[in-house]
């Protein structure tokens, strides 16, 4: 097959779907499994928290499917750009933590990280790791695109 020019905004999005979807997998794996710190949703009964937790790991298997077919289709066609797909893992992984940090902690208050204790260190540390996740991603982002060769007629 001939190789087609990067699609840079094409590797980007489909890294960031499959960032967005390890970093969901992460969260239910550890703090709500294996940690047992909260569901997905706690403002009913456990039951309803644990329905809630399979709906998220049924998103999160989706969006991952979903983005590894991207991948892959890129792969196939030799239009990954490899470092705008390592900028979108970063902003994938950064900007699940900092919606889940912001959004659903805070705004809709969906759950916390954790109940029984003070807040105020778990939430530093989420919403921090979320925010240097996503700057990484970004600086990736810059450096990617300053790159030569870099031109996408295709986004």
């Amino acid at each position: 097959m001939p190789r087609s020019s990067p699609q840079s905004g094409r590797s980007m999005a489909a890294a960031a779907l499959i960032g967005v979807a390890v970093m969901a997998t992460v969260d239910e794996i550890v703090f709500h499994q294996l940690l047992g710190w909260h569901h997905f949703y706690d403002r009913s009964t456990p039951a309803v928290g644990l329905l809630s937790d399979g709906l998220l790991h049924t998103a999160e298997l989706l969006a991952l499917v979903a983005g590894f077919v991207m991948w892959a289709d890129l792969r196939r066609r030799r239009a990954l750009s490899p470092g705008h797909a390592w900028a979108g893992l970063l902003l994938g992984l950064g900007g699940f933590q900092l919606f889940d940090g912001l959004v659903d902690h805070k705004v809709l208050r969906v759950h916390q990280i954790r109940y029984g204790v003070e807040l105020l260190p778990y939430d530093l540390a989420w919403n921090a790791a979320g925010a240097v996740l996503l700057l990484i991603g970004a600086g990736l982002a810059l450096r990617a695109r300053r790159a030569p060769g870099a031109k996408d007629p295709e986004r």
